[in-house]
């Protein structure tokens, strides 16, 4: 397995032999609701569109998921797995073979990479998104991602590798909108994965607007590694650098174990 972090919660994952790229915003600034003076990020050079991509993946239908710009950079003949929500943006685009999974649900490329859609954020009345769980069907090698850090129960155990937030972001009177200080701590005693990687905040990427100047950041990634330490469990946490590829190496007894 070989992961690329390309900054928020963009990720390229490479699981056998397939090219996977998750809620990509590589190019273009990121608003919502083209509200740029609420909250807008951007970075000072746009990102490289990776090639021979076999698959998108996207987990929610708002912006910093499924980034219509970005979309618009990628070939429409790619297919696209997505949540409900973010099927409707890929669609609305004009990407020819889109498929929308509700939760429990699954789709496999060319029988080697299973995708099953999990519960994931709850974004206002009647819309939970996704989170996934990724499979790579020879070996049986396990990926979990989910940006908001709302895991279901029960996940399988073990998983191998999980993509979450490790820290929490608030706003004032509303609460944490990602969580991570405990949930992820919570999900690393369930699953118990060999490796944990800290998505949704951070990169090579600067933000401002009203909303950031009250946002608040609670916890570090060191944090989190003296609450695994505290718990006695071993989970390896790993932070990558932006746009550069790193191999994830797993142990083979705990792979055996998934089988």
């Amino acid at each position: 397995m070989y992961l690329t972090w390309l900054d928020s919660n963009s990720w390229l994952i490479e699981l056998a032999d397939k090219r996977i790229l998750l809620d990509p915003w590589l190019v273009g600034e990121l608003t919502f609701g083209n509200i740029g003076w609420l909250f807008k990020g951007k970075r000072s050079s746009d990102r490289p569109i990776p090639e021979n991509i076999d698959l998108i993946l996207l987990s929610q239908g708002i912006e910093d998921h499924a980034h219509p710009e970005t979309l618009k950079r990628l070939d429409r003949s790619i297919p696209v797995v997505a949540s409900p929500s973010a099927a409707k943006v890929a669609q609305s685009i004009g990407f020819s073979s889109v498929t929308a999974l509700k939760h429990g649900e699954s789709f496999t490329i060319d029988q080697f990479v299973q995708i099953q859609a999990t519960p994931g954020s709850q974004l206002g009345p009647g819309t939970q998104e996704n989170g996934y769980l990724l499979t790579e069907l020879p070996t049986g090698v396990t990926l979990y991602y989910e940006p908001h850090g709302n895991h279901p129960s029960p996940l399988p155990n073990p998983i191998d590798v999980v993509i979450t937030p490790l820290i929490d972001l608030a706003l004032p009177l509303v609460g944490s909108i990602i969580k991570g200080t405990e949930s992820a701590l919570d999900l690393t005693k369930q699953a118990q994965p060999q490796i944990i990687l800290p998505t949704a905040a951070g990169g090579e990427i600067e933000f401002e607007g009203i909303l950031i100047s009250v946002l608040k950041a609670i916890g570090t990634t060191d944090d989190f590694r003296s609450k695994l330490a505290q718990a006695n469990l071993t989970t390896q946490v790993i932070e990558p650098k932006p746009g550069e590829r790193f191999e994830i190496s797993l142990q083979a007894s705990a792979i055996a174990n998934s089988l």
